[in-house]
């Protein structure tokens, strides 16, 4: 008889935590993806960032065909079936040089992640608690993220782009072990007596486009943060320290969502937070000061987390029954993959000032068409 963990124990979060970041772990360590293609492949600018974008819009394309699959399926053993087709398209991708290759083998990459992802929160949201297990996930990604961007670029051009993907390999074999000692998590069938509230959609779909301009403007800085210092004259010893401990920061900017909650409503940290993203954004102009560039990324890195966190949450108010859920986290990884899309046309000659301008432009729109969901919902508090 195969030992499992206790259902809503400690261990069962760290490992429903390994799985669902397993199938969108390239996104925490895309600056090093995106750099290593650069490096170790010759690959152009917008070359390897339309592969990092190709890579994300699998991956929400995966993860809304999930939503349609996750009633149907046997959770467990889909998931084996996907951590195992991860690992042999991550060890394809060891072997590919060819820039249109890499598109097609990273876009379908993306899209078993996603569904990874997508049956992963699905089986997270039976768990009791479950702000806990999310927390537990926000750790991971952040700790584990930030881990890869400081430690993967500098051992690109000693040993290869390869060692990007077989860190990826390293994860998935990682979550498949932890996947074995899971309980079941059975579906609970809800009481068709209980009313539901109509879904509010205009503050709905405003919400939602927040998120998806927040999630752009971030992400299409991110993926090519490393080349852009590089550009401003820094060195690999600079920019991967700052990045890692950027990425730790997003921690607290999670702890800081849970500690304030909505004691001060929404819009007034919403706010506080994509405005303080758009100044550390604009910072990134005079990234040529080694101090400079830590504390803008430093203070992205919190805030990121911070604002995120509070966006999908007003998108989760006007939806009460829980139909339309995923529609946030839709908005938020097509978000992540529009971002290195449109910024792989504006860099190709290496040009950041142009993408750091409209990033912060992208982030003020989002903060003023947040302001109609979250004040509608700091007044009916």
């Amino acid at each position: 008889m195969t030992y499992t963990v206790a259902a809503n124990g400690h261990a069962a979060r760290v490992m429903l935590a390994f799985l669902a970041t397993a199938g969108l772990f390239y996104v925490n360590i895309m600056p090093a993806l995106v750099s290593g293609m650069i490096e170790g492949l010759g690959f152009s600018n917008r070359d390897a960032g339309l592969i990092g974008s190709f890579n994300i819009y699998g991956a929400a394309f995966g993860a809304f065909v999930a939503i349609f699959l996750i009633k149907r399926i046997q959770w467990k053993p889909v998931c084996a079936g996907l951590l195992v087709l991860l690992m042999a398209l991550d060890a394809l991708s060891m072997l590919i040089s060819l820039e249109l290759v890499m598109m097609v083998m990273r876009a379908l990459h993306g899209f078993v992640g996603g569904l990874l992802v997508g049956v992963s929160f699905a089986v997270i949201a039976r768990t009791a608690e479950v702000h806990k297990t999310f927390g537990m996930l926000l750790l991971v990604q952040f700790g584990l993220g930030g881990l890869g961007v400081m430690t993967l670029p500098p051992l690109v051009p000693i040993l290869g782009s390869w060692i990007l993907f077989m860190a990826l390999i390293a994860f998935s074999f990682t979550a498949l072990v932890m996947l074995k000692f899971l309980p079941g998590y059975p579906v609970v069938i809800p009481d068709p007596s209980e009313l539901v509230e109509p879904v509010k959609k205009k503050p709905l779909f405003a919400s939602v486009f927040a998120v998806f301009l927040f999630q752009a403007a971030n992400m299409a800085l991110y993926a090519y943060i490393i080349d852009l210092g590089q550009q401003a004259g820094l060195t690999m010893s600079t920019i991967s320290p700052a990045l890692g401990i950027s990425a730790w920061m997003g921690i607290l900017g999670s702890v800081a969502v849970i500690t304030l909650s909505t004691r001060l409503g929404r819009t007034l940290p919403i706010l506080i937070g994509i405005l303080i993203t758009a100044a550390a954004t604009y910072a990134l102009h005079y990234a040529f000061n080694p101090l400079v560039f830590w504390l803008a990324n430093i203070a992205v890195g919190i805030t990121w987390a911070f604002s995120i966190a509070y966006l999908l949450g007003v998108c989760s108010e006007f939806d009460k029954a829980g139909q339309m859920a995923a529609l946030g986290g839709f908005a938020s990884k097509m978000g992540l993959a529009s971002g290195p899309m449109f910024a792989a046309f504006v860099v190709s000659n290496s040009d950041y000032g142009a993408l750091i301008n409209t990033a912060v432009v992208l982030l003020v729109i989002g903060a003023l068409v947040t302001l109609y969901p979250s004040r509608l919902l700091d007044k009916a508090a």
